[in-house]
């Protein structure tokens, strides 16, 4: 049914709400049987671009032009090949691979993956991080601010070798952010479960699983879990370098 132009896709200088009834999907160099939805890229003022890849059976990925982080959302397994390293991948697992890492991504079934990729900024003195490859749910949960309703995983090591973090988020029914945010570090975020409010600059969104918001650096920044399951997404931010970088 035509939608006749109606959306709760928003775009502002400083935030963009991105749904998916407005998803156009396009190829990139190096792809085979995977299309991509780009959410973030500098097209959009934003320092790291970050996509979805739906993957067809067989389908595959090429080598990333900077450092590359990527999330099993859902579906068929999927082979990550770095040299004569070969790991696998299922819903869930992630994986962080170096930039200049000559790589290939593998796609047994339909599968949905998260790609977040970036520039690296190296610091003197600070070896780059090496390949990395995890699961979400095997990582600690740590309640913020002491609020055990709401729950944050770091899927990457909190140290300067890293110059972004990722993390999920998971609140219960209910559970909001303690304060309004507003700070240096530049946002990705994709709504993997549930949904809630979120405040972005004076403005109040509704957002549910599937969205993705990007955040400028200095948006003000709120979330609360509305509803009767749990909320949880996956978040980006650009991490432990001088301003100046």
């Amino acid at each position: 049914m035509h939608n006749l132009g109606q959306t709760r896709s928003v775009r502002r200088s400083s935030h963009l709400i991105h749904t998916p009834d407005t998803f156009i999907r396009t190829q990139i160099p190096g792809g085979l049987k995977a299309n991509v939805i780009v959410h973030a890229s500098p097209a959009l003022g934003a320092g790291f671009t970050q996509y979805t890849v739906e993957f067809e059976a067989g389908g595959s990925m090429g080598t990333a032009k900077g450092q590359r982080f990527m999330y099993v959302l859902d579906g068929g397994t999927v082979t990550l090949e770095c040299g004569s390293d070969t790991h696998t991948l299922i819903k869930d697992d992630y994986a962080y691979i170096p930039q200049d890492t000559a790589h290939r991504i593998h796609a047994r079934q339909a599968a949905r993956v998260a790609m977040i990729e970036q520039r690296y900024r190296p610091v003197t003195n600070t070896p780059p991080p090496s390949l990395l490859v995890g699961r979400e749910p095997s990582i600690q949960a740590q309640p913020l601010m002491g609020d055990s309703d709401l729950l944050v995983r770091s899927l990457l090591p909190d140290t300067m070798a890293f110059d972004f973090a990722v993390n999920t988020m998971s609140y219960e029914p209910g559970a909001s952010l303690s304060m309004v945010e507003v700070h240096v570090m530049e946002h990705g975020l994709l709504m993997l479960d549930g949904g809630g409010i979120y405040r972005l600059d004076d403005e109040w969104y509704r957002v549910t699983a599937g969205d993705f918001i990007w955040m400028a650096p200095y948006c003000p920044q709120w979330f609360g879990a509305i509803g009767r399951v749990p909320a949880k997404y996956l978040i980006y931010k650009d991490w432990n370098r001088h301003p100046l970088d």
